[in-house]
């Protein structure tokens, strides 16, 4: 049995909690939160030792892997201290603020020799594994252009100040449209080389991004959009749509996912589940599991998770220059 550390008890430490719960082979052990109360709630609902300080909670033997899910600007050092600890790692995303940060995790993590997944839980969720199955099994060609969004509430109940500053690794791209990213850059299966972007925060009165436009330029010739808002009253909008070759593919995470061919749409099988989100959590810690136990690759790697936020990079940098930026290192 797999004992698990959770390194940021809060609203999404919950959710991995709850889905933690579901998963054979793994189980809640410790748990950490700077607020003492709210850490007591939180263990006496979970299970596990209470930790205010998370170098303690690995130090605590019988911690075998932890889930790290704080803000963003503490990752970086959160995950290092975990694998110079010996402790396998779920990472929520972003993987870190900077490149530099991801360097030094996956560093840190060749050293060690322990697991680290990237919390990208769109690839575990039944829309986009129904998508990918038929691009992967080549039935509509590969894909050529995308356009993929993520609209929805910014200020929820669980926003604090740090949402709201750059420094931080706040804004609306980094916290929630980066789900939208990810699931473009996943499915069209190619290296970014070039970013064009244009962000600012349009609805609310804060230093960080609550609007990103990000157009990009795949290194095999396909092409890309991003829309992430955080409006301030409206309706959620989380959807794809893949333009192939022979095809077309539309994903939405509250419908499920539809092929297009010949002018008629017709729905994937399985596609949809009406707890997908939860369903996905457990998903990624199954396969985490099964990376440990068999001593296996992950499927969402550290390098694919720097990927993400090196092509952030670059929109922050072509939002300042007004200018296409190229990334260097795309692969």
């Amino acid at each position: 049995m797999i004992g698990i550390g959770i390194i940021g008890a809060g609203d999404f430490g919950a959710a991995h909690a709850r889905a933690i719960r579901e998963v054979d082979g793994i189980h809640i052990v410790a748990a950490c939160r700077g607020d003492a109360t709210a850490l007591a709630a939180f263990t006496a609902e979970h299970g596990g030792k209470g930790y205010t300080d998370w170098r303690e909670l690995l130090e605590d033997s019988s911690v075998d892997a932890v889930v790290i899910a704080t803000p963003h600007a503490l990752h970086a050092e959160m995950a290092i201290g975990a694998a110079k600890a010996g402790k396998h790692i779920m990472l929520e995303k972003p993987m870190a603020r900077t490149v530099a940060e991801c360097d030094a995790i996956n560093a840190a993590v060749g050293q060690s020799g322990v697991k680290l997944m990237v919390a990208h839980l769109l690839h575990f969720s039944k829309p986009c594994m129904a998508a990918k199955q038929v691009i992967d099994a080549g039935e509509i060609g590969r894909p050529l252009v995308a356009s993929s969004w993520m609209i929805k509430l910014w200020m929820e109940h669980n926003r604090r100040d740090w949402h709201l500053r750059k420094a931080t690794g706040g804004g609306m791209l980094m916290t929630a449209g980066i789900h939208a990213l990810d699931r473009l850059v996943w499915l069209m299966d190619d290296d970014v080389i070039a970013v064009s972007a244009m962000l600012g925060a349009k609805f609310h009165e804060q230093e960080a991004d609550d609007t990103a436009m990000l157009a990009l330029r795949f290194k095999g010739g396909g092409l890309g959009q991003v829309q992430s808002v955080g409006y301030r009253n409206g309706a959620v909008g989380f959807a794809m749509d893949l333009v192939c070759e022979r095809g077309t593919l539309r994903i939405d995470m509250d419908r499920g996912a539809m092929i297009g061919r010949d002018t008629v749409w017709t729905e994937l099988p399985d596609s949809f589940e009406p707890a997908w989100m939860h369903n996905a959590v457990k998903r990624e810690w199954a396969a985490l599991r099964d990376a440990i136990v068999g001593d296996k690759p992950v499927p969402v790697t550290g390098a694919y998770g720097r990927k993400l936020i090196g092509i952030i990079e670059a929109a922050f940098a072509s939002d300042k220059s007004r200018r296409e930026e190229t990334i260097a290192d795309a692969g």
